[in-house]
């Protein structure tokens, strides 16, 4: 190999003009943003031209406009709060089952084979075949949206779990079991803290599942 030559293992992110934070992470210069916004804007400033109709595609100032008096509207914000409300419940029944299912499943290959059929079967059912279920279940009112948003949001965090409890290397494990540690120990020293990222990127996933799912 040449002497001006070197290996490139990873992206050169540099030749982009980003920079470190304090984190490692890399930061998109300001400039970006504004290139992109005024992209974003610049089309759809051209098509609401070409539609001609407020209705189909409105200027971006008009909708601008209609956001700032919507956000001041105090029906809108009461309304905002009780999605708001009806989002977090569900999360948190998500988060309630999902989270000891995940643990269970990734550490024990008995309730993997036993727990992992079902909950490979519902999550291919599309959330809207749900709908009718839920009102007859649990009627009209907060219920039916609150159950499919814990729903949608239930697999993520049981996915995430599991990758993340089987993403940690038996030496921990072996070497925890040879200083006599128990179950217990092993479970808040190694396999809480180990499968704790995934356990976040899946309630990240599980969030943006539950607004989507708000009808």
């Amino acid at each position: 190999m040449d002497k001006n030559e070197r290996t490139v293992q990873t992206a050169d992110n540099s030749r982009y003009g980003l920079t470190r934070d304090r984190t490692g992470r890399y930061k998109i210069p300001p400039q970006y943003w504004l290139v992109t916004v005024t992209l974003i804007f610049g089309v759809w400033q051209t098509a609401a031209y070409l539609t001609a109709s407020d209705l189909l595609m409105p200027y971006p100032l008009k909708t601008m406009l209609a956001l700032f008096k919507s956000v001041k509207d105090p029906e809108v914000l009461t309304n905002m709060a009780i999605t708001m409300r009806r989002v977090l419940t569900g999360f948190i029944y998500a988060l309630i089952i999902g989270v000891p299912l995940g643990f269970l499943m990734g550490y024990s290959v008995a309730a993997m084979r036993i727990i992992d059929p079902l909950t490979s079967s519902l999550r291919q059912i599309p959330i809207m075949a749900w709908v009718p279920l839920t009102i007859v279940w649990f009627g009209l009112g907060d219920g039916p949206t609150i159950f499919l948003i814990a729903f949608s949001g239930l697999f993520p965090i049981i996915l995430n779990t599991i990758a993340g409890v089987q993403n940690i290397s038996k030496d921990y494990y072996n070497a925890a079991r040879s200083m006599g540690a128990g179950p217990w120990s092993i479970f808040a020293h190694i396999i809480f803290p180990g499968s704790l990222p995934d356990i976040l990127t899946g309630m990240r996933i599980a969030l943006s599942s539950g607004w989507m799912s708000v009808i």
